[in-house]
């Protein structure tokens, strides 16, 4: 049986897909060579705040800064920035959830936290927050395949910040800016550019506390939000704390353009929605594949995590388990179909497969016939 290749083979949650018809001469015009202090420069730099805000409808009062390290420096900027007046309820369900519990707990060390969590696949007690908090998620889980189906469950909050790692939700699931504090994001996922920028956004909240507030820990220049007790608001409109790519910012703009002209934000969410119910009909039907996550409300739009529900397989080590997967995903990589789906490495063992927008409904439905052909292909090791 003769199986049709995808057209493009990029599956990867993270550099993600560029955007359809992409290539490196979208790339002309990009300001190589000048200084990022420069005015044209720093107008780019402008223009890509105001087209993020107008693109995500961002509420009046909140401020977008492109700052270093892609959602990591994001996301850790805000916590030694804004983090230590109150308690923090940690909630987290996958990988990088849990390095924020690290960073909360044994680095900042911040006292009466409370750590909320759940197996691979599962949502914690979100009802298990406490009052008077910070709260610090992430929206969709990339390492699980698992989302917050809303923002219902937050609540109204009088002092207490929330702080949110969106960098696989935004342009990708419907989030409510009037519950959010502190939100996080980098290029190199849903909007398919690339990696060493995040996006610290904060409502007007977050902007009072840090204008308040001083934390009792040093705070390394790379992180650091104020200069003598003032808050650097040139970050907010395009100045940056270190040397930015003005090529990545270009491709940055090429990619918001790309959101805009194809519709907009419904326009984006309704593929990549479309995208993984694709592959979910396929574990549908599968004899030997299924989502991770049992739940439908809760499974994500941009991350389809999989595993095999053979029995053999499952008598196999966790070792022996990884070693299956990785002949599947080497095989398809070698035959120039996938790239890139292997399960995160402290996931359970499994295939991990990008539905976000920047994927065609064309590549994803010509890879399916292909993860059924290399299962069976591989699996006379399993049954010996």
């Amino acid at each position: 049986m003769s199986l049709e290749k995808p057209l493009n083979p990029q599956f990867s949650s993270g550099p993600c897909p560029k955007r359809p018809g992409w290539n490196v001469y979208s790339l002309t015009g990009s300001l190589t060579g000048r200084s990022h202090r420069s005015g044209p420069c720093k107008s780019q730099l402008k223009d890509l705040i105001g087209e993020i805000t107008a693109l995500l409808d961002l509420p009046d009062g909140f401020e977008v800064g492109i700052v270093p390290a892609s959602d990591t420096g994001a996301f850790e900027m805000a916590m030694w920035n804004l983090m230590g007046p109150l308690p923090v309820d940690v909630l987290y369900w996958e990988s990088f959830g849990g390095d924020w519990e690290v960073d909360i707990i044994d680095q900042l060390r911040i006292k009466d936290s409370n750590v909320i969590s759940a197996p691979y696949g599962e949502l914690p007690d979100l009802n298990a927050i406490r009052e008077n908090t910070d709260i610090c998620f992430t929206w969709n889980g990339t390492t699980a395949g698992v989302k917050v189906p809303d923002s219902a469950w937050i609540g109204e909050r009088k002092e207490g910040l929330v702080f949110c790692d969106a960098t696989s939700a935004i342009f990708a699931q419907p989030l409510d800016w009037k519950k959010l504090d502190v939100i996080t994001f980098s290029w190199q996922k849903v909007m398919g550019g690339e990696a060493s920028h995040g996006v610290l956004i904060l409502s007007p909240k977050a902007i009072a506390r840090l204008q308040s507030y001083t934390p009792p820990w040093p705070i390394p220049k790379i992180f650091r939000l104020k200069e003598k007790e003032k808050i650097k608001m040139g970050i907010f409109s395009g100045e940056t704390i270190n040397t930015p790519s003005m090529l990545c910012v270009f491709d940055a703009l090429d990619a918001l353009n790309w959101i805009k002209n194809i519709g907009g934000l419904q326009e984006v969410e309704k593929r990549s929605n479309e995208n993984a119910a694709i592959v979910q009909e396929w574990l549908d039907k599968s004899e030997w594949a299924e989502n991770i996550v049992k739940n439908e409300k809760i499974r994500s739009n941009t991350n389809v995590c999989i595993r095999i529900k053979e029995e053999n397989f499952n008598k196999l080590s966790q070792d022996d388990q990884r070693d299956f997967m990785l002949q599947i995903t080497k095989y398809l990589e070698d035959e120039n179909v996938a790239y890139d789906i292997n399960g995160y490495p402290a996931a359970p063992p499994g295939i991990r497969i990008y539905t976000g927008a920047t994927v065609e409904k064309c590549n994803l439905k010509r890879l399916l016939p292909w993860l059924d052909h290399s299962y069976y292909l591989f699996r006379k090791t399993i049954d010996r």
